[in-house]
């Protein structure tokens, strides 16, 4: 399992990505590369994979439920995705059900050809356009918000593929960065805020777009540049072509890329990801200091902030929770008592390190709290006399609606409890967060400049940069959502 933070439960308690895509143009076997990439963006989606190719003739695709791993790693799945132009995903949903139907990259024959898409975020007024869709005639074959694009570019009236996507790219709100294939080439694209990341690079001739850099230095590709906010990119045989249909535009990016989603190797606008997380963790200690024998991080996410609070705290680094890396989700099991044996197998406690001392505990976030509950009542247990914990990100105190899955606001703990109340609730000693001006800190900025926000911190803030139509509408009557539904269902 390769999961982001062993400590991840069964009831959501840790915020999840949606996706990672991974693009390769002109390149021999590129499925194979795309393979390669898609092993390095699991930790974006563990639920799915796919990857279509085109070999000049036809489209090829190939996606599974799981991981890439067992799936796109045997040679008779690759020699089944022939081409030197292919893309691919790994997906954790956050909109439409858990199915193969809704695995990307999704695929259409258009008009103009062969269309497939993969897709990284969340539209967040997809239900209203696709039931304006259904009404008009369009026949869905997924519960993916992303087809409601390849709909929008197939019903559009614009002349040629490239003016029908931007015509439907105009249309929809929300986070998207995109990977997309057609006959004639490869386009890729992020949103006008670019709230989700998307970057480029070369492998010689190739060209390559990934959601993360740590995707290119897997498969020895060079960084070229991340796309700008709004942009969009297209590679032919005519060569590489960047177009600006919003504009010149001032982006917002997902600030929690920063914290916890990017693997800490990669570099997210310029800086290194590991290198941040060591800052928030610096910026915690001077936030919020206490007197304790050792610094444990909550592994593997904690590990960056909680080294960066032992060295601007001069406190210990020790690792005081030990994590097996041989035990999935699977092995746990249905009944209470064997899942809470399966916990204390994924994950133990350091007893003779801890025994009798005073600890903090560094986390990347907490969602509904019970997962931070299990984890001090699990350092009570090894004898740890204090146990203090500190937060590598703000409250969490709104749902995000930009890709992330997320609790409804009524289910996160920030949202109805105080930071003393929730203190109490997981039963530490104290609990303290980065403050939002901490953390604009840590990413080198004197603080959150509240007119105009650098990044999109909505989950902290409730700050959203883009309308939420479908959100908003779910409190407003429609007389036509009862049909919907069942049409939708």
């Amino acid at each position: 399992m390769l999961t982001t933070n062993p400590f991840e439960t069964e009831d959501g308690d840790k915020l999840r990505e949606e996706c990672g895509v991974f693009g390769v143009y002109d390149a021999e076997s590129a499925s194979a590369i795309v393979a390669l990439g898609l092993h390095a963006l699991q930790h974006r989606g563990q639920e799915a994979a796919g990857v279509t190719s085109w070999d000049g003739h036809n489209f090829h695709t190939h996606r599974a439920m799981g991981h890439v791993a067992g799936n796109f790693d045997r040679d008779e799945i690759i020699r089944q995705l022939p081409g030197r132009v292919a893309c691919g995903h790994v997906r954790y949903s956050t909109t439409g059900e858990t199915a193969l139907r809704n695995v990307q990259p999704l695929f259409a024959e258009l008009a103009s050809g062969g269309f497939a898409i993969a897709h990284n975020g969340n539209i967040s007024n997809a239900m209203k356009l696709r039931r304006d869709l259904i009404r008009s005639g369009s026949i869905f074959q997924s519960t993916s918000d992303t087809e409601t694009i390849i709909h929008l570019v197939a019903t559009s009236t614009y002349r040629t593929l490239i003016d029908r996507f931007i015509d439907a790219l105009r249309k929809i709100e929300g986070a998207y960065s995109l990977v997309c294939m057609t006959p004639e080439g490869m386009i890729a694209c992020r949103d006008p805020l670019g709230i989700r990341p998307l970057v480029m690079g070369k492998l010689g001739d190739t060209t390559i777009f990934a959601s993360e850099t740590v995707a290119l230095d897997v498969v020895g590709a060079d960084f070229v540049r991340e796309l700008e906010p709004g942009e969009l990119v297209t590679v032919s045989d005519a060569g590489i072509r960047s177009i600006r249909p919003f504009g010149k535009v001032r982006g917002r990016p997902c600030v929690f890329e920063h914290v916890y989603f990017s693997r800490p190797d990669s570099v997210l606008a310029g800086q290194s990801v590991y290198g941040v997380r060591k800052a928030i963790g610096a910026e915690l200690a001077a936030e919020s200091p206490t007197d304790a024998d050792f610094i444990i991080p909550v592994p593997d996410s904690g590990v960056p902030a909680a080294i960066g609070y032992a060295q601007a705290s001069g406190i210990p680094f020790e690792l005081g929770i030990i994590r097996s890396h041989y035990v999935g989700r699977t092995f746990i099991q249905p009944a209470d008592n064997i899942r809470h044996l399966g916990v204390k197998l994924k994950h133990n406690a350091n007893r003779a390190l801890i025994a009798g001392k005073r600890i903090v505990l560094v986390d990347d976030s907490i969602v509904r709290g019970t997962t931070s509950l299990k984890i001090v009542q699990m350092m009570r247990d090894a004898g740890a006399t204090e146990v203090h914990m500190r937060i590598a990100s703000p409250p969490t105190r709104h749902s995000c609606f930009y890709g992330v899955d997320t609790p409804e606001r009524a289910k996160l703990l920030a949202a109805r409890m105080t930071v003393a109340e929730m203190a109490d609730f997981i039963n530490a000693d104290s609990l303290a967060f980065i403050s939002v001006d901490g953390l604009y800190r840590a990413l080198g900025e004197v603080g959150r400049n509240a007119a105009a926000p650098t990044h999109c911190d909505a989950c902290f803030t409730g700050d959203y940069p883009t309308p939420l139509t479908d959100h908003d509408a779910q409190t407003v009557p429609d007389q036509f959502a009862l049909l919907d539904e069942r049409v939708l269902a």
